[in-house]
């Protein structure tokens, strides 16, 4: 098997759990809050990346360097965008929800400009014209000339998930910690931080097995899992290009998950708003040079 097979293993492995995460997370909020899954979630992650960074040997070098770096990286993944994240699948369908988390490229693009100073192409512009004309037409479901939104609360989550996880990737451009490490010191900071916060809203709760099994689940697979799988393929591609638009199998297969196990209908509008943001973000792949295909999510 070449390189480049093995990286596709690893790449569909990684997309092919990130497309379970959706109906997990709406299988674990309908008993749990948002701060609950989510704290239950980082400390599984936590523990797995902390086996496999002790495996590696790099626990001294974690344990010494780049904490100055993780204080606010942790504050914004897992803490911030995770407790966005969870709060519009709270409020939302999980396939709205999921359909605008997947803006978030066409999100960093755009702050790339004042951030990073890049330049912004005609294709930039085009490709967030027509992803977001997807996004309004979920947010509207359809009635795209009525301002009215179904739940402006959750679209405002979910939008600012978005925000959030660009703004992460772009202050994160010049981190120089190794991936694992910088996992885990930012789940080191966030942990504590999580568990405080769910300690004071609601305590300690037993919602039964089922719901701890799918917060496990989501911690293991979201979190850790597809991270590495995701990490592997990457570094092992000839080409990243190759394993970046796997990301485009996600939705579809999350959104036949959603109506098979949740029992969600599978909206006209979100299958139109999929499309034209889908469509938007392969307008942008397409002009991206090798080298800029940097990371994916779900």
């Amino acid at each position: 098997m070449t390189r480049d097979q093995r990286a596709m293993l690893y790449g569909v492995g990684a997309v092919g759990l990130w497309s379970t995460v959706a109906t997990a997370f709406k299988w674990s909020l309908a008993t749990m809050r948002p701060i609950e899954l989510m704290s239950i979630a980082a400390l599984v992650s936590w523990a797995f990346i902390s086996m496999l960074v002790m495996r590696k040997g790099e626990m001294p070098t974690a344990l010494r360097h780049g904490w100055h770096q993780a204080l606010w990286a942790g504050m914004m993944n897992p803490v911030a965008y995770y407790l966005m994240l969870f709060a519009a699948y709270d409020r939302l369908p999980g396939q709205e929800a999921m359909a605008i988390n997947y803006t978030w490229a066409l999100t960093m693009a755009l702050l790339a400009v004042p951030i990073l100073k890049q330049r912004l192409t005609l294709v930039d512009l085009a490709a967030g014209l027509i992803s977001y004309a997807g996004v309004w037409v979920i947010a509207t479901r359809g009635d795209v000339f009525n301002v009215n939104f179904a739940d402006p609360v959750g679209v405002g989550l979910a939008l600012f998930s978005t925000l959030l996880w660009a703004l992460y990737w772009l202050f994160n451009r010049r981190d120089e910690r190794a991936p694992l490490v910088a996992q885990w010191q930012n789940f080191t900071v966030g942990l504590p931080v999580l568990w405080g916060l769910m300690l004071w809203q609601t305590g300690l709760q037993w919602h039964g097995w089922a719901s701890l099994g799918a917060g496990v689940y989501v911690g293991l697979c979201e979190m850790g899992i597809a991270f590495v799988l995701w990490q592997l393929a990457v570094h092992t591609v000839s080409r990243t290009a190759k394993v970046s638009n796997l990301i485009f199998l996600s939705p579809p297969i999350s959104l036949l998950l959603l109506h098979v196990v949740i029992g969600e209908p599978i909206l006209s509008s979100t299958l139109l708003g999929l499309v034209l943001i889908l469509g938007g973000l392969g307008m942008q792949q397409l002009q991206k040079a090798p080298q800029d295909d940097a990371v994916a999510e779900h």
